[in-house]
């Protein structure tokens, strides 16, 4: 998740859900150091903490601990920090998640502009993803018979 969308209250829901998060910490984050783990500074991390939400509100929204793990990128020489509730993954693994989200991003952009999904006839787990299967091989099957057929218009176009 993207900082801008930092809303603790709905990051402690994904906690009751029994989901896991990493976002992008503010730069004006309050919290409270409870505890540190060892981090192998070479792969550009730089702290692996357990910390508590210190602001009223955000300790009242999210009263639990946080993973509050600090990351320098030494290809865009840039330093991040992340949140999350995830206290099993390595530290590297929570910072190339957050990393590779804009992969995801884009994956999700192509879905919505090539797969033409506009609506889940259901909302099941099985429903969902019954759907964009049969969306993909649909999808498939017109790009085969574009290719077999040598066949000008775009597959856009086609679809």
């Amino acid at each position: 998740m993207d900082r801008g969308y930092l809303d603790y209250g709905r990051l402690y829901r994904f906690v009751l859900e029994n989901a896991f998060f990493v976002t992008r910490a503010k730069s004006n984050l309050d919290c409270r150091w409870a505890a540190s783990r060892t981090v192998d500074k070479t792969t550009g991390l730089r702290a692996d903490q357990t910390v508590y939400l210190q602001g009223k509100q955000a300790a009242l929204d999210y009263p639990g601990p946080l993973r509050r793990v600090s990351y320098y990128d030494l290809e865009t020489k840039k330093h991040f920090v992340f949140l999350t509730n995830n206290f099993d993954l390595p530290a590297l693994t929570i910072a190339l998640i957050y990393k590779r989200r804009w992969q995801i991003e884009l994956f999700f952009k192509w879905i919505k502009q090539n797969l033409r999904i506009k609506a889940f006839f259901g909302t099941s787990d099985n429903a969902v993803k019954t759907q964009l299967w049969i969306a993909v091989c649909g999808y498939l099957l017109v790009a085969i018979v574009k290719k077999e057929m040598k066949l000008e218009p775009s597959l856009s176009t086609i679809l």
